[in-house]
């Protein structure tokens, strides 16, 4: 930390202000009725911090519980914004005063901002974290060009502040208005349509293919099982991170998913060949935008491309539905399944967020991160290493 800043400055900081989460209230008090109708009314759509789902991942799901909130109201009283957030020394384990916004259990942090005041909303949010301790706020997988980061560039170009992108990418994702065998079509071309048509007809020889939505809080709770078997008994399942695995994360998708099939906001997506589920997936809606959860295969029919024949699938669906108008693939960037399907494209970064002008702690913090980055970056790549090397080594099956 000597080569980021001043240790003498660090520890100051450190001694009045590493624990700045604990002065904000925490996000299991936030009243649902409220934040749920800030989130019909929000300026851009996350399905992943409406209030049935963030609620079930703050109460058990693995690593991600116990966050707190920033949060904004207006004169009358109304909640007008909304953010989940932990401390910078609970994600990065670096004693610096920032507060991070807290990951749902989906890759999209973009806060809840209500249309009609917006910037009021950032305006009192930031104050609150600097009241908190705060010396910057870090959005990861945060929406960088829609209307949410217009309201924060907004209020901090006032201020005379500017964010700072940490890293970008494009994410997938589908436009729903469209014809969608126009669309697929358009994406993979017609040989590549013809030969998945044809895996589709070779999976038939197994039992007739059928594509089912589970709607209903009860089917929902039911296909949900399915899903999680399929996911566990795939390569998340191999790698101990699928999420039945796991109490605190069964738990909370369990509640999550039913809460949210009860306000019409979840979906279960199963492709059967005959009475064998061969992929299935979670899908969350908010506003006029679907969110593409998880999706899990059985790996018994690899050749048929279940996980492909399932998206096909899933974008037919979304297309013929008015009240969808585009879809999150919420995958990572160049994902090679959803990508070539999916041809559209957002920008999805993590950024910082200076919250006072002439800070020297915001280029502490900066670095900290940058460094984090890298030190997570060759972690990731030594163990893709690890095994690489141990694939090549097994021996032939």
């Amino acid at each position: 930390m000597a080569d980021i800043a001043d240790r003498a400055m660090i520890r100051r900081a450190s001694a009045g202000d590493a624990r700045d989460a604990r002065r904000l209230p925490p996000l299991a008090a936030t009243p649902a009725g409220p934040w749920r109708a800030l989130a019909d009314r929000a300026i851009e759509p996350n399905g992943y911090y409406q209030p049935d789902w963030e609620l079930a991942v703050d109460a058990s799901a693995r690593g991600r519980t116990d966050a707190s909130v920033l949060s904004a109201g207006n004169d009358a009283g109304q909640l007008i914004g909304l953010l989940p957030v932990v401390s910078m020394q609970r994600i990065y384990k670096i004693p610096l005063p920032a507060l991070v916004g807290a990951e749902p259990y989906g890759t999209l942090c973009t806060p809840l901002l209500d249309r009609d005041a917006a910037e009021d909303a950032v305006t009192k949010m930031f104050r609150q974290a600097r009241n908190a301790g705060a010396h910057a706020l870090i959005l990861r997988t945060m929406s960088l060009e829609g209307p949410a980061m217009s309201a924060i560039r907004a209020v901090l170009t006032r201020d005379g502040l500017q964010p700072r992108v940490l890293s970008a990418y494009q994410r997938a994702e589908l436009d729903a208005t469209r014809d969608a065998d126009e669309l697929l079509r358009d994406a993979l071309g017609p040989k590549k349509v013809k030969e998945l048509r044809r895996q589709s007809n070779r999976l038939a020889d197994h039992g007739a293919v059928r594509f089912d939505v589970a709607r209903p809080p009860r089917e929902v709770a039911s296909a949900l099982e399915t899903f999680l078997a399929l996911e566990a008994g795939g390569w998340k399942g191999k790698r101990g991170t699928a999420l039945g695995q796991h109490a605190g994360d069964a738990t909370f998708i369990r509640r999550a998913t039913v809460a949210m099939a009860e306000a019409g906001r979840c979906e279960i997506i199963t492709l059967f060949a005959g009475e064998t589920p061969v992929a299935g997936g979670i899908v969350l809606r908010h506003q006029d935008r679907a969110f593409f959860f998880k999706i899990g295969i059985d790996e018994r029919f690899a050749k048929y491309s279940p996980g492909t024949q399932l998206t096909l699938e899933l974008t037919r669906h979304l297309c013929a539905d008015p009240a969808i108008a585009s879809a999150d693939s919420t995958a990572a960037p160049g994902h090679p399944m959803i990508d070539p399907i999916w041809r559209g494209r957002f920008a999805i970064g993590d950024v910082l967020l200076p919250l006072r002008r002439h800070d020297p702690l915001v280029p502490a913090i900066h670095a900290a991160v940058r460094l984090h980055g890298l030190a997570w970056e060759a972690a990731r790549s030594a163990i893709h290493l690890i095994r690489n090397r141990r694939g090549k080594s097994a021996p032939a099956q």
